[in-house]
């Protein structure tokens, strides 16, 4: 089913409109809403937004839905609590987003030219930093971004200002650069003579420059990771269940009994999918 946008505008206003309602009553009825400030949800609103992620990676669209409106729910918290600190409301949020987005789209609402993606990723690094008055491109990387994450960001903004390979092929010979000096580390050295520090020095260069190959590939690292996390999850699962069903504890296989269940996970139905449990 499609919804036509236009059409549906009065029932999202209504929608919206009574969230804020429900919400302005439990704030002056429910005890726990009541209690909650900007900091206590902070914890939550982050795990919200991971479930929110993980409804994406499954292409779970029901669940979409629901956490969309989790989300949602704490959006507007924060905001109604700032409003009762005089500071803004939802309105003012809102009204402050589409300021943004006019000012940053002035190919759309402007006179100027962007015929492709590049184009407009560039003109948009280059107006936050004439709206944030930043001195660095990297300024608007939040510190507290997950290090992966950061990485891709990192990158993106940095192609933004121009500086970025220009060939995926470049990318791949400082993958090969960095796997050789991470590998330098550990060749011909007992295990007690490995210089962690330095070790892992290069294991970090290693995996940003992976970060940016990936990057120049079109794969999101983030994503990737989680769903090779998910294989390996249901595999691991399925070992664990089917020694259990042939009388075995799991701790008294040998590697090899092990890796003969794993070879029929990878074998069945939807063995080699993340989305299967």
């Amino acid at each position: 089913m499609e919804y036509n946008t236009a059409a549906r505008r009065p029932a999202q206003l209504e929608a919206f409109g009574r969230l804020l309602d429900v919400l302005d009553r439990l704030r002056a009825e429910c005890p726990w809403d009541r209690k909650q400030t900007l900091e206590s949800l902070r914890h939550l609103t982050i795990e919200e937004t991971y479930e929110l992620s993980d409804a994406i990676i499954r292409h779970d669209l029901p669940d979409l839905k629901k956490e969309l409106g989790d989300v949602m729910l704490h959006l507007t918290f924060y905001a109604k609590i700032a409003s009762e600190q005089g500071a803004f409301d939802i309105a003012d949020a809102l009204n402050a987003q589409c300021e943004k987005l006019i000012f940053r789209h002035p190919h759309i609402y402007g006179d100027v030219k962007a015929e492709d993606e590049e184009t407009v990723k560039r003109n948009w690094e280059q107006l936050k930093l004439q709206e944030k008055g930043n001195s660095s491109v990297l300024g608007g990387v939040p510190s507290s971004l997950p290090a992966l994450v950061k990485a891709m960001r990192i990158q993106e903004k940095a192609r933004g200002a121009g500086f970025d390979w220009e060939q995926p092929e470049q990318v791949w010979e400082k993958v090969q650069e960095e796997l050789s000096e991470f590998g330098a580390e550990f060749s011909g050295l007992p295990a007690t003579e490995i210089n962690q520090e330095r070790a892992a020095a290069e294991f970090g260069d290693l995996l940003f420059s992976l970060i940016n190959f990936a990057r120049h590939a079109g794969i999101n690292p983030e994503e990737a990771l989680e769903r090779t996390n998910r294989k390996f999850i249901h595999r691991f699962q399925y070992l664990e269940t089917q020694a259990a069903q042939d009388g075995h504890q799991l701790h008294e296989l040998t590697l090899a009994q092990m890796d003969v269940y794993w070879e029929q996970a990878k074998r069945l139905p939807g063995g080699n999918s993340e989305r299967t449990q």
